[in-house]
């Protein structure tokens, strides 16, 4: 296999537009891209008739609008090239109007409030700046999606809103530095992809599995990743095989799958893409995942992309790591070699500080969901609290920016307050700290908090968007002084000196964070309802009104959208686990005491003693009534919750009340099922799945 030939060659590419169009239509495109401006009709119907040719050749017979509705998954409505001509045949036909513009039915997708029912008009708009790709036979073509009264209904439109912002705000201060007019900005991001492997035949026989996406029952086996063997470990050959197909796939759409291994769990792995520009590593995000899970079936595994499958071994989370750039390479996120690159630094580091402290609760609601709940605060993901983490050096250089003193010459680091206060310091000289949040790692931020199955849109609008308010914040302040550089240096200090409680460089699993963290005042949403609560405060609509990348109306569906699948996530939960108690494991449970209480009484009969069987049967009964009583128990609150019309009091019962009860269910059956014949047991264990493959 030649990687550089299959690399993108399912991808309608840079490389691919230069040789399929002609060169004005390639220069009016790229320069249509580059300045924001609708593309002109004339020139989208060259593109479209190129772009269908090249897909026919690639094997393609149909297109789609390729888009990211509010549901959390992709979705496409196929159409086939093929047009009628009078005699009876079809010729192949694909106009600009297709590749601009496209209507799917915008009544059956979350809108939370924006459109009725009845009012299902709906338009996908290309984007051209993420490639068309081919899959399964189709061109797809990324689009943005909104109603018809323009209101945005996906992921894609406010990220690139929130794109633009930054964009524009970093320009400014870029600027004051003397960059040129022509300049511009792009966050760009790296998402690490976490995700279990099981064996599809054990899948089929998990109800849990197949309707939950994680296992609402199962007893620990006697090894799990204690040993801590499979982290790094060697890669048994049919998940290598999958890893293989997986990568060959990606590569040809142009996705940059760059690394591949063992996680901490067993059956737990990794992809790392190389970073791109966000827009696209979103829409490559969201296409790994459809991908990953297509290619595991062929290989008779089922990928699991739930933040937390298995109870009792680490979850799975999506570490976002998110850069600044500009268009000629530069990442404003290096410390860098010279003075003025260094106080450049400094700003924008200050002002990701800022943001970060005063829109926590925007960061935590953007990875908010029913999964994640379960592995934020665990031992394998960062806390609820949201903090940063910026190493030894890099703090105790912004201390010494704030109290005004230096920095002893033979670490090597001089401070000098003003356009030259930071001389070059060597790129990491610190260690990671995988218990923060959001960690400085030399040139870039990871952002640990997201969710494995979650789409990285949210939370990249949320930090593009804090970040272009504090940079135009600076900019305001910079523009109107009459001394830049003690202008710059006063910014600097003070916003070291009013923000710096969200620096935390120490233990972010123990204990005496939560207290410490409580007395800065930084906020501990430790579940989805307590965040969402916080999404519709006024400094938030105000945040994202003021740079368009959000209406009101927009950020109140998305709080609907939000409140309402935390709901119904909890409500498919608990019948789950209602049907598998009251129709496989009591029955299970019920057959091996019978059987027990048999063999009992024949030992009784033939003059030996009944025990243990008679013991066991005993047992098993008591952990029977405490599953039947969890059963009504969980019936009861189940029920209350779905007649509870308030949202945000029907997401609170259900993480109250109804969440106690299903893991006290589960307590008792997983008990059960530690003393139940493996033989009669109704469903694979945790054994079989975690190391069946």
């Amino acid at each position: 296999m030649n990687v550089s030939e299959i690399f993108g060659s399912m991808s309608f590419n840079d490389k691919v537009m230069r040789a399929k169009l002609p060169k004005s239509t390639y220069k009016e495109l790229k320069l249509a891209i580059s300045e924001n401006q609708p593309l002109p009709l004339e020139v989208a119907n060259v593109v479209a008739n190129a772009m269908k040719d090249w897909a026919i050749e690639k094997g393609a017979t149909h297109f789609t609008h390729w888009f990211q509705p509010l549901s959390g998954v992709t979705a496409e409505k196929h159409d086939s090239f093929i047009s009628p001509i009078p005699d009876g045949g079809v010729i192949m036909e694909f106009s600009g109007k297709e590749l601009i513009k496209g209507e799917p039915d915008a009544s059956s997708f979350p809108s939370g409030g924006l459109r009725s029912t009845f009012e299902a008009r709906g338009y996908t708009s290309w984007d051209p700046t993420s490639y068309a790709f081919i899959k399964d036979g189709t061109l797809c073509i990324p689009t943005a999606f909104c109603s018809y009264t323009g209101e945005a209904l996906d992921g894609k439109t406010p990220l690139l809103r929130s794109m633009r912002a930054i964009n524009s705000e970093a320009k400014r201060i870029l600027k004051l530095f003397g960059a040129p007019d022509s300049i511009e900005v792009n966050t760009t991001v790296g998402a690490e992809q976490e995700y279990f492997l099981v064996d599809k035949k054990y899948f089929d026989l998990r109800k849990d599995l197949l309707f939950t996406g994680r296992t609402l029952y199962g007893a620990l086996p006697p090894k799990g990743q204690e040993l801590e063997d499979h982290y790094f470990g060697t890669i048994k050959s049919r998940v290598s095989a999958y890893m293989k197909e997986l990568d060959e796939e990606l590569w040809k759409l142009g996705v940059l799958s760059k690394t591949k291994h063992n996680e901490v769990a067993p059956a737990q792995h990794e992809l790392a893409p190389v970073y791109t520009t966000t827009n696209i590593a979103a829409d490559h995000n969201q296409l790994t995942m459809e991908i990953m899970q297509k290619v595991a079936k062929r290989h008779g595994l089922v990928c699991l992309l739930h933040e937390k499958p298995f109870l009792g071994i680490n979850g799975s989370g999506k570490h976002n790591n998110w850069s600044i750039s500009t268009s000629d390479g530069t990442n404003l996120l290096n410390p860098g070699k010279s003075p003025a690159d260094n106080a450049q630094f400094l700003l924008f580091l200050t002002a990701i500080i800022k943001g970060v402290d005063e829109y926590q609760e925007l960061l935590r609601i953007s990875v908010a969901s029913a999964g994640n709940d379960h592995r934020l605060g665990a031992n394998e993901a960062p806390p609820a609290i949201i903090s940063i983490f910026l190493g030894d050096e890099l703090t105790e250089i912004l201390d010494a920016i704030e109290k005004g003193y230096q920095i002893d010459k033979r670490k090597k680091v001089l401070m000098r307050i003003g356009v030259d206060f930071m001389p070059p310091f060597a790129k990491d000289t610190t260690d990671r700290n995988r218990t923060s949040p959001f960690a400085f790692t030399g040139n870039k931020f990871e952002f640990r908090m997201p969710g494995s199955s979650a789409s990285i849109s949210a939370a990249n609008t949320v930090l593009n968007t804090i970040l272009a308010s504090e940079l135009g914040e600076f900019a305001d302040e910079l523009e109107a002084a009459e001394d830049f550089n003690a202008a710059l240096s006063d910014i600097i200090k003070r916003t070291i000196k009013e923000h710096k409680r969200v620096i935390f460089n120490g233990n972010g699993y123990d204990k005496a964070w939560v207290d410490e963290a409580e007395k800065r005042g930084l906020l501990n949403l430790r579940s989805t309802p307590d965040a969402l609560k916080y999404m519709l405060e006024k400094k938030n609509v105000a945040l994202f009104e003021k740079y368009n990348v959000f209406t009101a109306n927009e950020i109140k569906s998305r709080y609907e959208i939000h409140i309402e699948n935390y709901c119904k996530i909890l409500g498919i939960e608990a019948k789950t686990m209602l049907d598998m108690a009251k129709t496989q494991i009591l029955p299970a449970v019920s057959e091996y005491t019978k059987r027990l209480l048999e063999t009992a009484q024949l030992k009784k009969q033939a003059g030996l003693p009944p025990e243990p069987e008679s013991e066991l049967a005993a047992e098993l009964s008591d952990k029977s009534r405490a599953i039947f009583g969890g059963v009504k128990s969980l019936s009861v609150l189940a029920e209350k919750a779905r007649n509870i019309s308030d949202e945000q009091a029907r997401a609170e019962y259900y993480h109250n009340s109804v969440i106690p009860a299903m893991e006290s269910l589960r307590h008792a059956a997983d008990s059960a099922e530690r003393l139940t014949d493996s033989a009669l047991w109704p469903m694979p264990g945790y054994t079989e799945l975690l190391f069946g493959i």
